[in-house]
């Protein structure tokens, strides 16, 4: 799935990522899809806790580098 939105909070930490995740993905409609890039080691085990409690998917996580990408589908 091609991401509808993209997320850039690469420099930052716990809980940055995190929180403006959570705050991009309440903008979004089922459906929709964004992509989160990412650097802090501990969005690999927050992001898809976060994801999961917000009832949303995660599509994918690609690393590379020592950055992380996030895939995340919106759902209802």
């Amino acid at each position: 799935m091609e991401p509808t939105h993209r997320l850039d909070v690469l420099g930052h930490f716990c809980p940055v990522p995190v929180s403006q995740t959570r705050k991009a993905l309440t903008k979004l409609s089922p459906g929709e899809v964004l992509e989160v890039l990412a650097d802090d080691p501990e969005t690999l085990h927050d992001m898809p806790v976060l994801v999961d409690r917000l009832g949303h998917h995660v599509i994918d996580v690609i690393k590379s580098a020592g950055e992380f990408r996030f895939i995340i589908e919106v759902r209802s």
